[in-house]
Order: C-alpha cells, then structure tokens, then sequence
C-alpha cells in the first residue's frame, strides 16, 4: 500500500516517467485542501486525476475525484502504465473509481452490503465434493482452516455441504456480517463486492481483507478444484496462464482499493534532493 511518495516542485508533475506515446497523469488535490497532509473521506473533498492537463471524467461526465491521495496516485500509475493503445481493461482501480462515482445500478449501502452477504449461500469454500477421496481430503485440509478462523474471528457458525442446496448459514452469522459490513464506506463496499464476485466467496474475501491471506493464496483457494484438475490432467497452454494471473491482477486491485478507501490514508512528501 501507498504510504509514502515524492512531491515534486512543480505541483503539476508527471507521476512517472510513462513510455513515449501514452497519456501523462498527475495528481493534483482540490484547491480548497491544506497542501501536505490530508485525509479525505467521499463526497466532500478528495483529489482529481489529471491526463495531459485535463481532468479526468467518469462515463457519466462526472469529475473524477478520488477519496485519498494514495488512491489518486494508485489510478494515475494505471495510466501512466497505458502506451499507445488505451486497455481500460487492465485498469481495475479506475474502473471501481468509475463504478463508486457514478453508481450506475444506482444501489444502496444496504444493498450493497446484502449482495456482498447473499454469497455465503454459493460460498465456493463452502461447497464440497463427494468423490475423489483426494479431492475430498484436499478441500479439507485447505478449506476448512480459513472456515474455522472466519468462525472464530468473527464469532460465527458458517460450516460445510456436499448437498446441492449447500450451507445452512444461521440467520445470526449473516447479522453479524452485515453489521460488520456496515463498518466500511461505499466505496470500500464497491471493492468488498469486487472481490466477492471475483473468487466466488465471501468468507476468502474477508481472510483477504483482513490480510489473514495473501492474494496469491486466496485466488488459488478459490481455484482449488481447477488447480486440482490441471494437476491430474495438465494445463491448456496459455489459457489457464492467463485466467491465473487476470484473476490475481483484479482480486489484488479490489483488495487495494478496499484498503485505500477504508483507512485514513496520508502520504507524506519529500522535496526532490537536488
């Protein structure tokens, strides 16, 4: 995570050193903010994305004004990365930008947050096979310890199935999770469901967010079953590659994106030394 970074004389910098061609992004704070510690909350202040001194919109033609300046930096690295062609893409963080500004299905914090829960019911890690036997063992011993410490962490019974209707999840476990939910803003929650879409769970969602698991752990939990399969009958070259790694890249932009919009985040600057 951001915590830190360099704040050049000119205050219209370009972030980096982007390759030749690509659009130049600079990060720029409202101009009603102090200039060198600031920690921002939505909607009343935050900081703008600049591309070749232009301001940045969302799809609806909204400012695109972003709660933190480490997030702000976060985006404008996104496109300062871009070359010649624009991949929006590979550009995770701007889209959940976009997604938080302009809230186009138009939800609630609620809902929200009840969409995010509604996942325990399908949770991947909750859902067990039968047969093989070392497919069965193998869920278990992966599986069932990040169970038990969301059960333990959070106070909660979530448990397994290998019936098709899955879990019986306790109407209590889901009031405990929605209060939690309810601890983080809209934006942070844009991200919590980003994540949950992306591995199919809610409980590795929260061991990520936690950082009780890595990324790189999360995403091959939630792939346990094709991780299995590759291993037995082999990779399709290229494809399972890149499913790999496009999976890891998005999980590890919502769980950036959920930490950047959840704390309190200052950067503080340095004068280049000469």
């Amino acid at each position: 995570m951001w915590r830190s970074c360099l704040r050049l004389r000119d205050p219209g910098r370009r972030l980096l050193n982007g390759p030749a061609g690509g659009p130049i992004a600079s990060v720029g704070p409202r101009p009603t903010h102090p200039a060198l510690a600031r920690a921002y909350a939505p909607p009343t202040g935050g900081f703008e994305i600049n591309l070749d001194h232009r301001k940045l919109k969302t799809p609806q033609a909204k400012l695109f004004t972003v709660p933190s300046e480490a997030l702000a930096i976060a985006v404008a690295t996104e496109w300062d990365s871009q070359q010649d062609t624009i991949k929006y893409y590979t550009m995770h963080l701007t889209t959940l930008c976009n997604t938080s500004l302009d809230n186009p299905t138009q939800r609630t914090k609620d809902q929200l947050i009840r969409a995010a829960v509604k996942f325990l019911d399908t949770d991947t890690i909750c859902y067990r096979v039968e047969e093989p036997e070392t497919l069965v063992e193998l869920q278990k011993n992966e599986w069932d310890p990040i169970i038990e410490w969301a059960e333990k962490r959070y106070g909660v019974e979530i448990g397994s199935s290998t019936s098709i209707m899955g879990p019986s999840i306790p109407a209590k476990t889901r009031e405990v999770l929605v209060n939690h939910l309810a601890s983080y803003n809209m934006w942070a929650l844009q991200g919590i469901e980003f994540i949950v879409t992306q591995l199919k769970s809610m409980v590795l969602t929260l061991g990520l967010i936690d950082l009780y698991l890595t990324v790189e752990q999360a995403v091959l939990l939630s792939r346990l079953e094709e991780e299995y399969q590759i291993q037995k009958w082999g990779n399709v070259e290229w494809a399972h590659d890149y499913e790999l790694q496009e999976l890891r890249a998005r999980t590890a932009a919502g769980a950036l994106f959920v930490h950047l919009c959840s704390e309190s985040t200052t950067v503080k600057h340095k004068l280049l030394q000469e």
